[in-house]
């Protein structure tokens, strides 16, 4: 499939699949290139609503701080649209955080992100992408194969002719079939990395939260000692999203009175409280298709120019740590940036190190940590455990008031900066202190949250 013909700026982008990595890279490639076409297999609804191709729509989705920054590279104006179309703002510094080691400060400045459902930021970016000169979202068109056709590509599909372009750019998903049409094509398959925890979501939308609620979310992290763990977020029209989280045998049921007996379980009541005080509006939705699954089609010898691959259908993360979204649209970034220059013949190879790279630190995060849990299959290297290990040592300081573990563990975790700063000599220091002197005390639990603490009973009297 390969050629050695010097490669040219693509005249025909085809995108196959508006999920959100296939609307970042027709963003992308929209300004250097003739004519951008997405192809997707569902019809897209007209409002923000789920939709069948998307299955953890109704999920709670983390849209981290870098990922944020990329998209507004890509489509200028995309925050301040979220929030006149009712996204709620919030800096993650206030957000109030159980940990395995305890509540994590609230009050100091870290990122400020928003808060919304997958449906409305997914509609949003879908109609900001499809105003650019030159692209076309093709809706009830599935892909059937790929294969070369001279120096370009034919894509067929289901219904209708095949299409000619000149770079096709893989974003199907988790259910692509990418792996089948190079096989079919007599290419090397790519070496595949998986890691599951064999987690599991459930969600239920509610109104009418207290008012005396005044933090807009509260996350209570599963950890390998409990298996499991929720959240809930504010998101747009003074809805909430309350989530719960388990893995293997403690996976939370589909059932509304399970559900609210499985909030009933966790470290901390304040989800239970929640729940207990607001009005459930939808039903409970379930998503346990969460495994981390990582293409490396950047080391298939003479890959061919004018094919990429991008999102979860190079690399899918457990959703629990909110990076898919934020990788795609990086990718995106580094898409426009390359498709701007003067192309060389092995464009797209050099593209997918890249990419490998930019996926590299945030699936060292997932994994790591999923690898800790009993129902993981599979170990970790000594390094991996080794750091691992350090970063939660560095966590129980935050707990515990040091505010540099506090800011790195924060920064490193939206993706804002190197995992070498986890070595600064000051956070060296601090981690020989305390084996000296012990650790100071704990934050306390958020006062934001007393409106979610259930009252303490009061004692009866003696008995005459």
């Amino acid at each position: 499939m390969g050629d050695d013909i010097p490669a040219e700026a693509p005249r025909q982008v085809v995108v196959v699949g508006a999920s959100m990595a296939g609307l970042f890279a027709a963003a992308a490639a929209a300004g250097t290139s003739n004519s951008v076409l997405v192809l997707e297999r569902d019809f897209l609804p007209g409002t923000p609503k789920p939709r069948a191709g998307v299955p953890q729509s109704e999920q709670p989705h983390v849209f981290l701080f870098r990922g944020l920054l990329a998209l507004e590279d890509l489509l200028p104006g995309s925050g301040q649209e979220f929030l006149d179309r009712g996204a709620v703002p919030f800096d993650t510094g206030d957000l109030p955080w159980l940990t395995q080691h305890g509540w994590l400060p609230v009050g100091r400045r870290a990122f400020e992100v928003l808060s919304m459902t997958r449906p409305l930021f997914e509609h949003t970016v879908r109609r900001r992408v499809e105003g650019l000169p030159g692209v076309q979202i093709r809706e009830g068109c599935r892909v059937t194969s790929l294969r070369r056709c001279n120096r370009r590509w034919e894509v067929s599909v289901a219904e209708g002719p095949p299409v000619l372009a000149d770079l096709v750019i893989d974003a199907s998903g988790r259910s692509s079939r990418l792996p089948i049409w190079l096989a079919n094509a007599g290419m090397s398959a790519a070496p595949v990395a998986e890691v599951d925890t064999n987690l599991g979501y459930a969600t239920r939308m509610y109104a009418a939260v207290p008012s005396q609620m005044t933090a807009v979310g509260v996350v209570i992290q599963q950890t390998p000692a409990t298996l499991v763990g929720g959240m809930a977020l504010q998101v747009e029209d003074d809805r909430w999203l309350v989530t719960a989280v388990g893995c293997g045998e403690h996976r939370p049921p589909r059932d509304a009175t399970g559900f609210e007996s499985f909030l009933e379980r966790l470290p901390d009541p304040a989800l239970a409280q929640l729940i207990r005080h607001a009005e459930p509006v939808s039903e409970v939705a379930v998503h346990r298709q969460t495994g981390n699954r990582r293409h490396h089609y950047e080391q298939v010898p003479a890959w061919p120019d004018g094919l990429l691959v991008v999102g979860d259908a190079l690399c899918a993360f457990n959703p629990i740590y909110g990076q898919g979204i934020t990788v795609a649209a990086c990718e995106a970034v580094l898409l426009r940036q390359v498709l701007a220059a003067a192309l060389a013949p092995g464009y797209t190879r050099r593209l997918l190190r890249k990419f490998a790279a930019v996926v590299s630190l945030p699936w060292a995060i997932a994994t790591s940590e999923d690898l800790r849990y009993p129902t993981s299959k599979g170990h970790q290297a000594l390094p991996q455990a080794l750091f691992g290990q350090w970063a939660r040592h560095l966590a129980r300081l935050a707990v515990h008031g040091n505010s540099r573990a506090h800011a790195v563990l924060s920064r490193v975790y939206h993706l804002m900066g190197s995992p070498a700063q986890f070595f600064h000599p000051a956070l060296v220091a601090a981690a020989l202190q305390v084996r000296l002197t012990g650790y100071g005390p704990p934050a306390p639990r958020p006062a934001s949250l007393a409106a979610l603490t259930p009252p303490t009973p009061r004692p009866h009297p003696p008995a005459d």
